[in-house]
């Protein structure tokens, strides 16, 4: 059994997307994406041991090291998506194109992606409408 499956890490990233506020839930839009950096910080606030446990920093600009968390998570979500399992989530990714920057907070932490100005998109997630 991986990781993933022994610690319910699909059931955790589904807390945390529920838990995002849904400013107008009578917008057609839906509700909003979380990129895998995003998803990514809170799982490590949320959930420190099993961040720990997978052993990869959140992830970002300058951080000395191909995997991250971000990209796990992104990878495993993408792969539940494709083969099936993964029902309620769905995925998308954030153009880089005229996208010089894109930041985020890790508790004061400014984590830059590493992803804007390359040829690769940012993963971003969603439950699904219901």
């Amino acid at each position: 059994m991986s990781y993933w499956q022994e610690h319910n890490i699909e059931e955790k990233i589904t807390q945390i997307m529920a838990g995002v506020p849904v400013y107008d839930p009578s917008h057609h839009f839906g509700r909003p994406f979380l990129t895998a950096y995003q998803i990514a910080i809170e799982f490590a606030d949320r959930y420190p041991d099993d961040a720990a446990g997978l052993g990869f920093q959140v992830g970002g600009a300058g951080i000395g090291q191909r995997n991250s968390l971000a990209q796990y998570l992104a990878k495993e979500l993408s792969r539940g998506i494709n083969a099936g399992p993964i029902t309620h989530i769905e995925g998308g990714f954030l153009s880089n194109h005229k996208l010089n920057a894109i930041t985020f907070d890790n508790n004061g932490e400014i984590i830059t992606s590493s992803l804007t100005n390359t040829q690769y998109p940012l993963s971003m997630f969603r439950l699904r409408p219901t």
